[in-house]
């Protein structure tokens, strides 16, 4: 797969992906480019047998501050609807790509995760967080609804529908703390530990069976729409799928010898 994006950095080593916006000094904005080429990643990444895990990465002390107002938010205010609608949509789709991607996602927040920057957070399987991060969905701050990029659906489904109401519609940060508490970051380790964390994590996660997981995920995202007598039939079928996996087997013949599975991700 294409490992040389030119609007994102991007490192591979071990099966493990790791991504980060890369403008620091500005705290890490998005722009129309780095929208696409995330975008299509993402979606070829579900293609991909080399990569386990992806690592969404901050990048000198911020995850993002969200589309960038001069590159984005200024050119939105002269563009028709069709174009503004070509634009939500290919903003959704990246939402869509983080979710079908197949690989378990883990965001790593530092210091800004605000607006779209906040969204790819949510859309990620896992998050951690320093105690420096605050995250909030500033949509209605600029005038726009909270009902971004599928903020509204995936948003309170992680912290409850009170906790996302009030924070998609005000727009204040979500402190760490609060984050933690409230479920949305699974940890918060220390800025000096957070990219160790989050690879011992990502090595943790590939290390299983890479089939199952990436069943896992999409159970995860298809069973939001299921009733309780669908969704168990569906991981019916999905579980005797993974039966039929040399993993496994591995992990039975591992438990007979009374040592530890290696799993192959087949």
């Amino acid at each position: 797969m294409k490992i040389d994006p030119k609007h994102f950095k991007l490192d591979i080593a071990n099966r493990i992906a790791t991504a980060a916006l890369d403008r620091p000094d500005r705290k890490n904005p998005l722009t129309f480019d780095s929208y696409a080429e995330l975008r299509d990643w993402f979606r070829e990444l579900h293609y991909s047998d080399d990569i386990d895990a992806v690592i969404f990465a901050s990048n000198g002390g911020n995850f993002s501050s969200g589309g960038d107002v001069h590159d984005i938010i200024g050119p939105l205010t002269r563009m028709s609807m069709k174009e503004l609608l070509a634009f939500t949509r290919m903003t959704g789709d990246l939402v869509k790509e983080i979710i079908n991607c197949g690989k378990p996602v883990i965001a790593a927040i530092d210091g800004v995760c605000v607006g779209a920057g906040a969204i790819i957070a949510m859309a990620s399987d896992l998050r951690l967080a320093t105690p420096e991060a605050k995250t909030a969905f500033l949509f209605t701050r600029v005038g726009l609804a909270g009902c971004d990029m599928g903020a509204c659906a995936i948003l309170p489904r992680i912290i409850g529908q009170g906790r996302a109401a009030e924070l998609l519609y005000t727009g204040r940060s979500m402190t760490a703390q609060e984050g933690e508490t409230w479920g949305f970051h699974n940890k918060l380790v220390p800025a000096r530990e957070l990219d160790t964390a989050a690879r011992e994590m990502a090595l943790r996660i590939a290390a299983g069976p890479n089939f199952g997981n990436m069943m896992t995920k999409t159970m995860l995202a298809q069973e939001w729409s299921m009733s309780i007598e669908q969704a168990i039939e569906a991981e019916a079928q999905a579980q005797a799928i993974c039966m039929q996996t040399a993993d496994f087997e591995r992990a039975y013949n591992a438990f007979v010898a009374k040592e530890k599975p290696v799993f192959e991700g087949n």
